[in-house]
């Protein structure tokens, strides 16, 4: 299937330039990139450049709240196409870890997101099926996947009429890591019901039921898993493994070997303690892929299993795609030097593990890729930025400027406004913004000024959040959502609100410490966070600043400049600025957690929470009662931690 966009927009004129241009420069040159503002239509573009190159494309962002906001995006503009979504599938993740100063060793320690774990499965499956497919993804999370050939190799083909045992079935899912399950069926298990067998792929929500009758199949149907009625009649079904790491029987017997070898060449060269450690793990990893095919940790062996030489890069996502794929780095003056980082924290962790004990040293080619082994696998790609680094500018052929908008938003009215009195005045044009029905923004240097400006704020009568890297994934979405439908007003963060928030009902940002030059206040961050009010009509932003930085300054001048450029464009083509009006979503998760509440935000909802728990015991609903009970707890706990 080829794709097809499917929108109500056409592309403005330029957006139609950046298009050409970027599309006829990929006959030229293997690397552009495209300088594209804030609210320039930037994901249309790339939406445009997919549709006329007709290439499977990945798309990678620096983090997740980037990723899920394009994702959303292009979903919706390719309907009839395969667009999925692959990040960590990790709520909480502690890696594997020892310390010898200490002499501590930590395990590893996870909370894996069921619904982001299918995901990724579908993800993968849908590029080994499909040339239509968009997968937009994270930097930090295309590591610790299995080789594609072994992936594919080992995926179950069914065919009615075809000639298979239902023990020869249940023998192949086993293989491929699915579970018999005949209580639950859920996704990634299967039940046996006489000749019948009921399958749910690991990506996928609905029961694939086999009927099998003297040894062939008689019919495939796909039923869904609640209502248990016929969905349709199918004629061919490929099932894919349940993990993403899966070995073939024949490569594991030979892996299996080589482990044992590496153990008993590297037992003589630790001491004693060290090598008794190293033997027990080794061994007993060994007996659980043995009779399981799995073991906690099997990526550290990862090379064994791939028949990679020492030293020899990992499989990643990138291997899944054909060699004519599409690479877009959105926001690639972050996610660029986000990639170099990755390979040496690896490594020192690893060789810690390594050097007492805790783990072969093939663990040490379980890891990130390399910077220059990332370039390699790079071929035709576009970065992506309204602030290009240097690497990216010198790497590509052609720069594409898109500085205008199709709706005819300038860049906002730049104010810096001294530090003295700043909460006054902050609260003063917030009260103004939000009257408007706008929201507003706070950018804060730590995580600490924004839970304590939070408390603030919420004590002085705002209905407001605050957002940093302890929030998860998917309720930072959450969050996201719950702004723009005026559930608060204002939301108070880090660098987390500087890139990639799509929030048109946004009217002011406030800046605190400006001048504090640095990461976070250098040129390229201010330009970044001024653009976030760039989607409203009355975008505006404060910083708040004692002295002009060189960075605060070559801020306001690129803004003002561009925003000369924008009025010539629209005098040009007679457009009239318009705030940009998008679909809020439904509502699609619960908020479990109450760490972006503040302080006395938590007190009345604590409240409110008691009398729903003494509701729940009057009515004899004790499962409920004991349920609101630990919340309770649990939020009482938050609030002491907060205030020591």
């Amino acid at each position: 299937m080829k794709f097809e966009i499917k929108s109500p927009y056409k592309t403005s004129p330029g957006q139609a330039q950046a298009i050409e241009k970027i599309v006829s420069g990929f006959a030229k040159f293997d690397k552009q990139t495209l300088l594209g503002i804030t609210g320039s239509g930037k994901t249309f573009v790339m939406a445009n450049v997919i549709q006329k190159m007709q290439r499977p494309t990945l798309i990678i962002a620096h983090n997740k709240t980037l990723a899920a906001q394009l994702y959303t995006e292009l979903k919706e503009l390719f309907p009839q196409n395969r667009v999925e979504y692959f990040i960590s599938y990790y709520d909480y993740y502690q890696p594997e870890s020892y310390m010898p100063a200490t002499d501590t060793y930590i395990e590893k320690d996870s909370a894996v997101n069921e619904q982001i774990e299918k995901m990724r499965l579908h993800a993968v499956s849908s590029l080994v099926s499909r040339n239509d497919t968009i997968v937009v993804a994270s930097i930090s999370c295309i590591y610790g996947i299995g080789n594609p050939e072994d992936f594919n190799s080992m995926s179950v083909v069914l065919r009615e009429g075809a000639k298979i045992s239902r023990q020869g079935l249940l023998h192949s899912l086993i293989e491929i890591q699915y579970e018999r399950n005949s209580q639950a069926l859920e996704s990634g298990r299967f039940r046996v019901r006489g000749d019948s067998v009921d399958v749910i792929p690991a990506y996928e929500s609905n029961i694939i039921r086999v009927e099998i009758e003297e040894d062939r199949i008689k019919s495939i149907k796909e039923i869904d898993h609640l209502s248990g009625e016929l969905i349709s009649k199918i004629d061919s079904v490929t099932i894919y493994p349940a993990r993403q790491y899966v070995v073939p029987p024949e490569k594991q017997h030979a892996a299996l070997e080589k482990i044992r070898e590496e153990l008993i060449q590297q037992l003589p060269k630790l001491p004693m303690l060290e090598a008794q450690r190293l033997e027990k793990k080794v061994k007993y990893d060994l007996e659980m892929i043995k009779e399981m095919g799995y073991c906690s940790g099997i990526e550290n062996y990862s090379r064994h299993f791939d028949g990679r030489r020492e030293g020899e890069p990992p499989y990643v996502l990138l291997d899944y795609f054909p060699k004519d794929f599409l690479l877009i780095i959105d926001e690639s003056h972050q996610t660029v030097p986000q990639s170099r980082a990755m390979y040496n924290g690896d490594y020192m962790r690893k060789k810690n593990l390594i050097d007492f004990g805790f783990r072969l040293p093939s663990a040490f080619d379980n890891r990130p890729l390399k910077f220059e082994e990332f370039e390699a696998k790079m071929g035709t790609t576009l970065f992506v930025s309204a602030t290009p680094a240097e690497y990216e500018l010198g790497k590509s052929g052609q720069e594409i400027e898109l500085i205008t908008r199709p709706t005819g938003l300038l860049d906002p009215v730049v104010e810096v406004k001294p530090i003295e009195g700043q909460m006054r005045y902050l609260m003063e044009q917030a009260k103004e913004t939000i009257a408007k029905n706008n929201r507003v923004l706070i950018t804060t240097l730590t995580k600490k000024m924004a839970e304590d400006l939070t408390d603030f704020l919420a004590k002085e009568g705002f209905k407001v959040r605050y957002l940093h890297s302890e929030i998860e994934s998917m309720q930072r979405i959450e969050l996201i959502r719950q702004l723009r439908a005026r559930e608060f007003d204002i939301l108070v963060g880090i660098n987390l609100l500087r890139e990639g928030l799509d929030i048109p009902e946004v009217g002011t940002i406030f800046i605190l410490d400006a001048d504090k030059e640095g990461f976070l206040r250098d040129t390229r961050s201010l330009i970044q966070t001024i653009g976030r009010a760039a989607r409203n009509v009355d975008g505006k932003v404060i910083l708040f600043a004692d002295k002009m930085t060189h960075s605060i300054e070559e801020a306001v001048r690129i803004t003002e400049e561009r925003r000369a450029v924008q009025m010539e464009y629209n005098k040009k083509y007679k457009i009239t600025p318009k705030t940009i009006i998008k679909k809020i979503e439904a509502k699609k998760s619960s908020m479990k957690g109450i760490k972006h509440l503040g302080k006395s935000d938590i007190q009345k909802e604590l409240a409110t929470m008691d009398a729903e728990m003494k509701k729940f015991a009057e009515t004899l609903q004790f499962e409920k009662a004991i349920e609101m009970r630990d919340r309770i707890e649990e939020m009482k706990k938050l609030v002491e931690r907060r205030e020591k």
